[in-house]
């Protein structure tokens, strides 16, 4: 059959990304990849420079994707397909262009781990994230802020005269365009995709790429690899250089023979094929190779312990097969970041396909002879001169106009080349898909005015040329808001909380206080953090805006306050207004698992720590659970050592003896059990 594109349909039971949360990331984002370099660690020197690099320090200008729960209903997306008579490739362009399915053929295989439904969970740096597939991680370390955003797509000529699926987007953390191309030559087994990453500006920026791909997981399946050495990283947030295949007395190039999550970025040495491979007992898989640019190979592992398998039953269908992560990335390991000078691009081409190699050998004792087999049969079914040859072949048709239009992502990259007027060819940013989050930004850019109607819009800008135009504009509501976002980003924290005061003083709504608890709150001023949410709190109605003129909904607003308020609350010993604060919500809004957890500790504040443990024992959820936060856990243990003592907070500190009690008359419920590292 003629290689083609198509557009259809996918059905399958999903939970709504839903809405994002309605107060701007001002506060910083969760550590969960933060490491620590002692001095004495031996370190490649561009590793070690790249490890200090740029690393993220704010999610802003984008916002938090929280609005999803565990509610799942047969929902119908949109789904592109890209096929030969070999291969067909199911693309999800609402999912960040996720490769969803990869079937070969002639083996009725699916080779990648095909998640049979849609669970968003907090993975992504800005939370909403889903499992399976392939996805396209660029911007910083983490799960892209695109994982449950749309992207453009369109078809485009193919170097062999066919056609190729092209994705695209505007990267906001980095400010960088990408592109993703997608092809099928005739007869082939391999999906070939080549991908650039631009940076349009006159500055260098830090650039950040790692293709992920799921695979399925069972006691058999090898990850192999040209390595003898790798580098591990856990949750304890430290690197260490480890043997391949053998560590601490276990192989760990077999996923489940690990307990405990983990990353082993591992050391190809230089001139060496890039490839890894996931096989399974009959020596049968998926392997993916590279151009050398993309030099980085990573297993991530969800290990055999209990908190693993819990967080693949969270992410997935209990009772369903399990799966580990094989990925490829622009750096030794995904602790690092590149720099990509102005007006300068990285590009690559990839190619993913099935694989058949003699399970003997594969899964013999001679880890050399493993590997030596893999790759021979790599470079058999696909040798690395025909990559080579592919990707030049692809390199002229990088810049091809897209022909049909299948998908349309955000308007952020047209608000861009209409303030700068950069010409990227092969990737246009229409002004047909400016939208309500940027026409606001587009009338500034335009006029020099912020508008000053309809509300604060809820989609910052903190780019240096988009700071500039805000401290140019007539003050007012929106462009002191938004202005004090820009500067909070920029580390000019005294003029950003200026900015606020000033916002509030034109009578904007609670966001410029919500700001302002955050700042007092990043200074350690703990009371006067509490009391700043206080006043955020007091300034939101319960029942939406007061304003029937309002364009906005307010009503979300109060919720994500008193979930952001009631910690602060609680740390500055006011759990009296903490309760209160809760009180407010609504009965259904209460039961969800978020505020269940809060209402625990609140109770627990209170001394009330047989309260506490009902919530626990009635049984709650929390839906956007932070990858690596052990809250729950923590909360269940800081319970029972109340329990044990026979008081609540504020009592002495808890002894050993109390703390060890505690933990053999109250054992966690596996329910609850997270914890990604060994306790």
């Amino acid at each position: 059959m003629a290689t083609g594109v198509r557009r259809t349909t996918l059905t399958l039971p999903a939970a709504p990304v839903g809405p994002a949360d309605p107060l701007p990331a001002v506060r910083a984002p969760a550590d969960v990849h933060r490491v620590d370099l002692p001095a004495d660690l031996d370190l490649p020197p561009d590793m070690a420079r790249q490890l200090r690099y740029a690393p993220l320090d704010s999610l802003l200008p984008v916002g938090i994707r929280d609005g999803y729960g565990r509610t799942r209903a047969e929902t119908t997306l949109d789904a592109l397909v890209i096929e030969n008579d070999r291969l067909r490739a199911t693309v999800l362009p609402g999912l960040g262009g996720r490769v969803h399915s990869l079937h070969h053929k002639p083996t009725g295989r699916e080779l990648l781990y095909r998640n049979p439904v849609l669970q968003p969970a907090n993975f992504a740096l800005n939370g909403a994230w889903c499992s399976g597939g392939i996805e396209w991680n660029i911007g910083a370390t983490g799960h892209t802020t695109l994982s449950c955003a749309p992207v453009h797509a369109a078809t485009v000529p193919a170097p062999d005269g066919g056609e190729m699926l092209r994705l695209w987007e505007w990267e906001r953390l980095r400010d960088l365009p990408f592109q993703v191309d997608l092809w099928l030559p005739d007869g082939s087994d391999f999906l070939l995709v080549g991908v650039r990453v631009r940076n349009p500006h006159l500055n260098a920026a830090p650039a950040y790429w790692w293709s992920n791909i799921a695979v399925p997981e069972d006691e058999h399946t090898r990850v192999l690899v040209p390595a003898d050495a790798a580098w591990h990283f856990g949750y304890e947030h430290r690197l260490r250089r480890v043997a391949v295949p053998e560590s601490d007395g276990v192989d760990r190039t077999y996923p489940l023979r690990s307990e405990h999550p983990a990353d082993y970025f591992y050391d190809i040495p230089d001139g060496d094929r890039r490839w890894i491979a996931s096989l399974d007992a009959t020596g049968h898989g998926l392997v993916h190779t590279s151009t050398g640019t993309l030099r980085g190979r990573k297993l991530f592992l969800w290990g055999a312990g209990r908190a693993g398998r819990r967080w693949q039953q969270w992410l997935t269908e209990p009772g369903t097969g399990g799966y580990a992560e094989i990925q490829a990335g622009l750096a030794r390991t995904q602790l690092e970041h590149v720099r990509l000078e102005g007006g300068a691009e990285f590009a690559w081409l990839e190619a993913y396909g099935p694989l058949a190699a003699d399970p003997a050998v594969v899964h013999g004792t001679d880890w050399a002879a493993a590997r030596r087999e893999t790759g021979d049969r790599l470079e058999a079914a696909l040798p690395h001169a025909e990559v080579e040859a592919a990707f030049a072949a692809w390199r002229p048709y990088a810049d091809a106009e897209p022909k049909e239009t299948l998908a349309t992502g955000s308007g952020w990259g047209a608000l861009e080349r209409a303030r700068t007027g950069h010409d990227l060819p092969g990737t246009p940013f229409a002004e047909s898909t400016i939208g309500p989050d940027q026409r606001p930004w587009l009338t500034l850019l335009h006029t020099g005015d912020f508008p000053r109607d309809g509300g604060v819009p809820a989609a910052p800008l903190v780019a240096a040329p988009w700071r500039d135009l805000l401290e140019s504009a007539p003050p007012g509501p929106g462009t002191d808001y938004h202005l004090g976002i820009a500067q909070w980003h920029a580390g000019d924290r005294a003029q950003a909380v200026r900015s606020w005061e000033r916002a509030l003083a034109h009578g904007t709504d609670c966001r410029p206080l919500y700001c302002l608890a955050v700042a007092e709150e990043t200074a350690g001023e703990t009371e006067r953090a509490a009391q700043r949410f206080a006043e955020a709190l007091a300034c939101v109605p319960d029942d939406g805006p007061a304003d029937a003129d309002a364009t906005e909904d307010l009503a979300p607003l109060l919720p994500a306050l008193v979930r952001a308020a009631v910690p602060a609350l609680l740390a500055a010993g006011r759990a009296d207004e903490a309760a209160a604060a809760l009180a407010r919500l609504p009965e259904a809004t209460r039961t969800d698992g978020r505020f269940a957890l809060l209402t625990a500790q609140v109770s627990l504040a209170r001394g009330d720590a047989a309260a506490a443990r009902a919530v626990f024992d009635r049984g709650f959820e929390v839906p956007d659970l932070r990858e690596g936060d052990e809250i729950l856990s923590d909360t269940w243990y800081a319970i029972a050592e109340a329990l044990v003592a026979g008081a609540g907070a504020g009592t002495d500190p808890v002894t050993p003896a109390v703390r060890a009690r505690a933990r053999a008359e109250h054992p966690l419920p596996e329910r609850y059990e997270f914890r990604m590292r060994e306790v």
